[in-house]
């Protein structure tokens, strides 16, 4: 999505340019001028429009991390059951 919205910023950019809304760059620098433009145009707006799937991967991973901590306190749990028993005896 991000790609995309960047691609979005890129023809945006460069069909600016081409009308004359833009300035074109120093010299021979169109085509860098024009890609970093895009870049600082859509930075600001993938944070903005792409909140929501930020925040749904956030919780997303909070809960498989959570999982795996569970899954990992679980195997704790067990080796000292075994360790102790195999002391005492």
């Amino acid at each position: 999505m991000r790609l995309g919205i960047f691609v979005g910023c890129l023809v945006l950019v460069a069909g600016l340019v081409r009308l004359g809304w833009v300035p074109a760059g120093l010299g021979d620098a169109n085509p860098a001028w024009v890609v970093l433009l895009a870049l600082v145009l859509s930075a600001p707006l993938s944070f903005v429009l792409l909140r929501k799937q930020r925040d749904q991967m956030s919780e997303a991973i909070t809960g498989r991390v959570a999982g795996a901590k569970e899954k990992l306190a679980a195997n704790r749990s067990q080796e000292d059951a075994v360790d102790d028993a195999t002391r005492v005896a």
